[in-house]
């Protein structure tokens, strides 16, 4: 049977996998499941995976376990390719503007080396 993706997942230099790492078993699992949902699915719900308004095209995915609310930056390049950056526990109700500031100087650095 031929599996059809409507995405693919990159990570740029080690910035999502250290953070993967850092992580517990039961975070890690359901962060494999996400990212298999985001590469599997057309419409990837929203509770996994949004847009983040106000910044330059960074999309979070989003996961949820217990109390606890893991967040990812990414972004695309070259439609189909989500490029996974800087990761963190979400610990207030407003997303902190470093960490949005950290993936927006990460993305633009993607870009700048890609150029190259």
């Amino acid at each position: 049977m031929k599996e059809k993706f409507f995405r693919n997942i990159f990570y740029y230099k080690n910035y999502y996998l250290d953070f993967y790492l850092t992580l517990n078993p039961e975070v890690k699992k359901k962060f494999n499941w996400t990212l298999q949902l985001i590469t599997e699915i057309e419409l990837v719900p929203e509770k996994y995976f949004s847009h983040m308004t106000g910044s330059s095209g960074l999309f979070e995915i989003r996961v949820e376990v217990g109390s606890n609310i893991y967040r990812v930056f990414s972004f695309f390049d070259e439609g189909k390719l989500v490029v996974l950056i800087n990761g963190f526990i979400k610990k207030t109700r407003k997303t902190p503007k470093s960490e949005i500031e950290l993936a927006e100087r990460i993305k633009k650095q993607y870009f700048h080396e890609k150029d190259i």
